[in-house]
């Protein structure tokens, strides 16, 4: 089997079964955990009904043979989907989102959610944009300048302003 796709865009870097069969182990073992916990609560029957984890102990265990079965099916089965699931091209595009948008959620611990928010809008428009630096950082500090006056002066809802709090200047 080739590594390149019918479409040709990229490297197939994962398949479907492949993704199934993993997503399907992490839900069994889920489940398995979901067992020990239910009966570390207590999972049996006492004398006024159903223990704690009666009813979480049979959802495990539901858990854990769907996902066995789902495993045994995506790797065993003749008629299991074998098609690609990510290429390369699609994983580029996917990280060129997902890596910034963590950076995001740092930065939010860091400085807070305005200065981050402003970072990320002026940074997403120049690198997937195009457009130019001091377009995006106005559009970006505007943004967020709107959403603090509408949130901090006007409703009195203080959002929050990072480990840094760059704009403990503003008295906010």
């Amino acid at each position: 089997m080739s590594n390149e796709d019918s479409s040709g865009e990229g490297r197939v870097l994962a398949r479907n079964n492949t993704v199934d069969a993993v997503v399907a182990g992490l839900l069994a073992a889920l489940g398995v955990v979901v067992m020990l916990e239910a009966r570390r609560l207590g999972a049996g029957w006492t004398s006024d009904g159903p223990g704690a984890g009666y009813f979480p102990f049979y959802i495990g265990l539901l858990l854990s043979i769907g996902g066995a079965g789902i495993v045994y099916q995506s790797l065993r089965a003749k008629s299991a989907d074998r098609g690609a699931f990510v290429d390369s091209e699609q994983l580029k595009r996917v990280l060129s989102v997902l890596l910034p948008s963590i950076g995001y959620v740092v930065g939010i611990l860091l400085v807070g959610l305005y200065v981050a928010s402003a970072l990320f809008i002026a940074g997403f428009m120049v690198w997937l944009g195009k457009y130019s630096l001091a377009k995006s950082a106005l559009i970006g500090v505007t943004v967020n300048a709107v959403f603090f006056l509408m949130f901090e002066v006007w409703f009195k809802v203080p959002l929050f302003k990072g480990t840094f709090d760059p704009l403990a200047f503003l008295g906010y």
